[in-house]
Parts: C-alpha cells; structure tokens; sequence
C-alpha cells in the first residue's frame, strides 16, 4: 500500500504573480530541514507531494507541519483515477479503523474524471455502507474519508494536520532578532518567522555579571525557534564595557534607557553588516519602563532602521500562550538574569527626556566602544553541537 505525504499551500497560495517563487523557497526550506531524511519531492502550482521510507513517515508530517508556508499536512494513499481501484484502496484502508459512522468528501480537481464530488461520495459511501458496519452521519461522523481526484491519481486520506501557515522563512528578507532570555523575545521571533522573515539572533552578555548558563539558555531558545527555520544563528555581543561605563556615568534612573539606546545602535550597526534589513524584538508596550511610548520614542531615536516589534499589543497571557505552544517557555523561565535585569535600577524613568539621555551619554566614548564590541562579536552557528546540560 503506497503511502505519501500530501503538502497544501498556506497563504502563499494568494499570490499571483510571484506565486512559483514562494513554492520554490518553500520547496528549499524543506529541503533543508529533511536534509537528514531520504525522501523525494515534487510539486506544482496548488500541491506538494513527498515519498520517504515508511518508517519516517510521520516524524517527516511533524517536522512539516512546523515549517511556514504549509496550511496543512496529509498521509495519504494514492491510487489511479479508477472507480473500482478507488473503491478497492479505501476498503484496505478501513479495515484497519474502527468506526460506526462516517462521511465521505471528495474534491473533483480533475474534470475529465466523469462522476462529479456530490455523485461521488454516494458512490462511494454506498460501497462502505456494504462492506462495514456503520451509518453516514454528515455532522459529526467518526470518521471523515477524504478523496482528492486530481490529473496525476487520487489519493485519500482520513486525517489532516494542520501546518503552520504564513510565508516561507526568508521571503521578506532577512531580520536580526534581539533575544533575551526571557519570553517574549523568542516569541516575537517565531512571528516574524511566520511572516517570511529570516532571522539572525543578537544576544547581549556580560561577563562576569551575567554567566555561562544565561549564555547557553538564549542559545537554547534560538534552537527550539530553530526548527521553524532551521537558518539561525546567535551572535553574542560582549557588552560588558559599555555596561560598565553606563553605570559609571549616567544616572541610575536612566540606566536602562540608555543602554537600549546603545543596543539600537549595535544592533543597526551590526544588522548592515550581515545584510539584515529590520530589528526585530520582543517589546510590549507597556509591560516595563523601557517599554512606554516614551520610552520606545527616545530609545527608538538613534536608529532609523525599521524596527518590528512583533508583540508589541499582546497581554502577557497571550505571549505565555504562544511560549507555551512553540515550547520556549520552560527554557525562557529558568532564572538566569540577563545584562537587562541585573543591574535593574528600583526606579527606572518611565518618561526620558532625549535632551537628558543625549547629554549623559556624551560623557564617555561610546562610539569607540561600540566599534570594538562589534568587532568582537561571536557567531554560534552550531545551535545543536552546545552543551545545555547545565540548564536543563
């Protein structure tokens, strides 16, 4: 029995005129993320189709049905555009299902097959009310048979998993995700993911005030969004230098606002560098002191680079909810502080003066700083190859 993995297209399939190279990306992208499988792929303008050994089958359905660009995921059986063969195939199939009411549905893509959908499925739920025990219930049936008639065979199927949707990763370019250790960034990178948006992700540390282990969890987050992309990388910014001086120069109530103002600053600088066309993070509005109009306005003023804040008018219930379904937030919980929290100020200004943050940062050579930080940046390309024994 010839068993297949079906692709339906997500909302790539409202495209037009670049419609082929939206499938041909997505076709890449899951190339990429099977590179462990031997399977083959061919596909068209409305559907995909993959063959594999059987015994990958399913762990290949799980892996597709995270990756954006697919509105769904079949197993199905395919069989020639034959009445009897189609027949023939969906008794194999039933016999290994228990049932006692069913429903057919079928899809006549294929127009020179004669027998239209409606006069189909009497066909064929006549057949199965022959052979099986079981009544048509076309409500609420047990057991939905699916049939697709289409130019190149028929295939059916019982089941459908639902895929991730959006666009195919790198559609829209390339993004660099500023990843905290905390939950709403790396949830803030899956959106922008959904979106066609390739991301890179830039993390802040600095030693000897943060540690190894809140390294090795922002590492950690960036593999578990890995797998809707399979494309990332971590740099790792040593930002220990420009912390330090901030807090040897500048108020403590202005603290963090200027350091976001100098992680902008990275961050545009380094975004040019590596062909990035947008920041991207995890701010809500509201939910901290950096994170009020105001505030987003000055620390937003040193970049003229587009920022996406992909969370920004969610409630922190809706973000857990998201961390929870891509499976970010135990790792984000662990409680490993980054350079955000650990020198928090009690009473951080939630509405800085530009004037104010421009003069106190003048106190010190930033620019040298940043420069050299830059410089210094380090790639982890290896997300799978680190250690995380120790926040696990």
């Amino acid at each position: 029995m010839e068993r297949l993995i079906l692709i339906k297209y997500g909302e790539l399939t409202t495209k037009k005129e670049n419609r082929k190279m939206f499938i041909k990306l997505l076709a890449n992208n899951i190339k990429s993320l099977l590179s462990d499988y031997n399977f083959n792929m061919v596909y068209d303008r409305v559907r995909m189709y993959i063959t594999c050994d059987d015994e990958d089958i399913d762990s290949i359905a799980s892996k597709l049905s995270k990756i954006f660009g697919i509105h769904s995921v079949v197993i199905c059986h395919k069989t020639n555009n034959d009445t009897n063969e189609i027949k023939e195939k969906i008794s194999e199939i039933l016999k290994k299902e228990t049932f006692k009411t069913f429903k057919v549905e079928t899809k006549r893509a294929d127009k020179r097959f004669e027998i239209s959908s409606m006069d189909f499925n009497n066909v064929i739920g006549g057949h199965v009310l022959r052979n099986f025990d079981c009544k048509v219930d076309v409500h609420n049936p047990d057991l939905r048979i699916h049939i697709e008639i289409r130019p190149e065979g028929t295939f059916i199927y019982l089941n459908e998993i639902a895929g991730s949707g959006g666009y195919p990763v790198g559609v829209q370019g390339k993004g660099l995700l500023m990843l905290s250790g905390g939950i709403d960034s790396p949830v803030a990178g899956y959106l922008a993911l959904k979106r066609g948006i390739d991301i890179d992700c830039l993390y802040f540390e600095a030693p000897p005030h943060t540690s190894v282990e809140a390294k090795n969890k922002v590492i950690k987050l960036a593999d578990i969004i890995n797998e809707y992309s399979g494309n990332i990388k971590v740099h790792v910014v040593p930002f220990t230098k420009i912390q330090e001086e901030i807090y040897k120069n500048c108020p403590s109530d202005y603290n963090i606002t200027i350091m976001r103002r100098m992680m902008y600053r990275i961050a545009e600088k380094y975004a040019k560098k590596i062909k990035a066309h947008a920041i991207i993070n995890g701010e809500s509005v509201g939910q901290v002191a950096s994170q009020t109009l105001t505030s987003m306005y000055v620390i937003n003023s040193v970049t003229n680079m587009p920022v996406i804040r992909p969370v920004a008018c969610m409630d922190k219930l809706e973000i857990i909810d998201i961390s929870n379904k891509i499976g970010t937030y135990e790792t984000s919980i662990l409680p490993f502080e980054d350079c955000c929290t650990i020198f928090l100020p009690r009473h951080p200004v939630i509405n800085p003066n530009l004037d104010k943050c421009i003069k106190y940062e003048n106190s010190f050579d930033y620019e040298s700083l940043i420069d050299e930080t830059i410089n210094n940046i380090e790639v982890v390309s290896n997300l799978k190859g680190e250690d995380f024994s120790s926040i696990l």
